[in-house]
């Protein structure tokens, strides 16, 4: 398909694409067996072209509060599941003000708030209520809540108290691959919890996991899965075995399926947004995330912070380099920049992201 296309081809498949052009399977069973750098480089093209017809060179950055590591669930793949033997912390309305204010005048466009499903504020969500509510007071910024399943009333509480975004990642929308991963959780849960936040009136985020075992069929599945959900941001991010999980031995891949996966979101979700995680692989590894098709620079955290990330790459690290001064002037590089607080507003204010149907149409 790509493989034979010179770039004036390439560049007619970009504009039927912003014109409503779908993949089919086919399409996407294609463009998931690349493996020629080439035909990958010409995939990243394409979805390059697409997202800069929608958003320019302007790029979204996120911060990143792990307010609390505590967790309920026994989830196979993340290091903050309950069975694990490690230290946690749970931030204080205090420890939280003083992350909001560094952070408030670093050219970020939104705060988002995550927790694993910690029993202290799922048993008295009344608490995590306050928290949003006191960080919209602090920031004036758009909130992003990342808390796990909660019930309906909550989330409607959540809403009202001002939080706009919900982030509820499936992993995976292949049943049996979920059953593996998110260990006695309920598939159905997951999809109502996002689906009611949407009635209520919240943008919503997916995302899947690769790596895991997900051969072409099952990523199928979950981009489809992620696709009749009609998110409004979607996001995919690489498998990395974390230490005293069941997966712990697991080979890891690379980021190359990841890269694909972007830039197949792109062309499914022209108009979306999709994020490239600092959590991964650093800023090197965001560069090649926005190549790929991302506008979105999530998990930006103050220069001299120790909050935890969900993956974690530079625990270790002296220097994490993931602040914004050093996203700003990572992007500035590559000939991109940071949108105004109005670009971010407006897609908030206008419901701008949501896209309207196109008839499914061979490529």
């Amino acid at each position: 398909m790509i493989g034979k296309m010179d770039y004036m081809e390439l560049d007619r498949l970009a504009q039927k694409i912003i014109k409503g052009q779908k993949l089919t399977d086919d399409d996407l069973r294609q463009l998931l067996s690349l493996t020629e750098e080439e035909d990958i480089q010409k995939l990243h093209y394409i979805a390059g072209k697409v997202r800069d017809h929608f958003f320019g060179n302007r790029v979204f950055l996120y911060s990143f509060v792990y307010f609390s590591t505590y967790c309920k669930n026994n989830c196979a793949f993340c290091y903050y599941n309950r069975c694990n033997d490690i230290q946690r912390y749970r931030l204080d309305m205090k420890e939280i003000h003083s992350i909001c204010r560094a952070l408030k005048n670093e050219n970020i466009h939104m705060v988002d708030l995550t927790m694993g499903e910690d029993p202290y504020f799922h048993s008295e969500p009344q608490r995590f209520v306050e928290i949003v509510r006191t960080v919209k007071e602090e920031t004036g910024l758009p909130i992003m809540i990342s808390p796990g399943v909660m019930d309906d009333r909550t989330l409607s509480r959540l809403y009202e108290s001002g939080a706009d975004f919900l982030a509820l990642y499936q992993e995976t929308h292949d049943k049996e691959l979920y059953a593996k991963l998110r260990v006695g959780q309920s598939f159905e849960e997951r999809l109502h919890a996002r689906e009611f936040a949407k009635k209520v009136g919240f943008f919503v985020e997916d995302g899947i996991l690769t790596g895991v075992g997900n051969d072409i069929e099952s990523t199928i599945k979950s981009l489809r899965g992620m696709q009749k959900n009609e998110p409004d941001m979607v996001r995919v991010m690489t498998f990395v075995p974390q230490e005293g999980t069941p997966l712990a031995q697991v080979d890891q891949e690379s980021s190359l399926s990841e890269l694909k996966i972007i830039s197949i979101l792109r062309l499914m979700f022209p108009d979306r947004l999709i994020p490239a995680s600092l959590d991964l692989e650093g800023i090197d590894g965001m560069v090649h995330r926005l190549n790929a098709g991302a506008n979105v620079v999530t998990s930006i955290i103050p220069s001299d912070s120790s909050l935890e990330g969900v993956v974690n790459y530079d625990r270790e690290l002296e220097e994490r380099d993931r602040d914004p001064k050093s996203v700003i002037e990572r992007l500035k590089s590559i000939g991109m920049e940071p949108a105004s607080q109005a670009d971010f507003n407006k897609i908030i204010d206008n419901n701008s992201i949501r896209s309207s149907k196109a008839p499914v149409v061979m490529l």
